[in-house]
């Protein structure tokens, strides 16, 4: 069973920066994309930014240039530096793991974290 623990989330004050965290346990593919979503209230969830295990990245266009993705593939662990926040980056951020191998995929996700930007 895979198991995804996400760390780093709070309150910042607009302009301010966040690092979250989310380790992944357990057993999975080692073709797999890690990656932060994110919902705020009244949205649907939407990708952050993802990366996979080959390095490749992918962001939101609202977060380009101010969210930086990055992973630590002896660790598991996948991290997404936030920089000028502003109040619309306030959500529950929650990350993601999918990995497949051939035509076999499997998709976690972890409880979420709050993020909080105030002006």
């Amino acid at each position: 069973q895979v198991q995804l623990v996400e760390s780093g989330g709070g309150l910042v004050q607009a302009g301010g920066s966040l690092r979250l965290s989310c380790a992944a346990s357990g057993s999975f593919f080692r073709l797999n994309k890690m990656g932060w979503y994110r919902q705020a209230p009244g949205k649907q969830r939407e990708l952050v930014a993802g990366i996979t295990s080959r390095g490749m990245r992918d962001y939101a266009d609202s977060v380009k240039g101010r969210f930086t993705i990055s992973r630590d593939n002896a660790k598991n662990t996948v991290y997404l530096e936030m920089n000028s926040l502003t109040p619309e980056d306030t959500a529950l951020y929650y990350c993601n793991l999918y990995s497949w191998v051939g035509v076999q995929a499997s998709d976690y996700w972890g409880q979420g974290i709050q993020v909080t930007v105030s002006s």
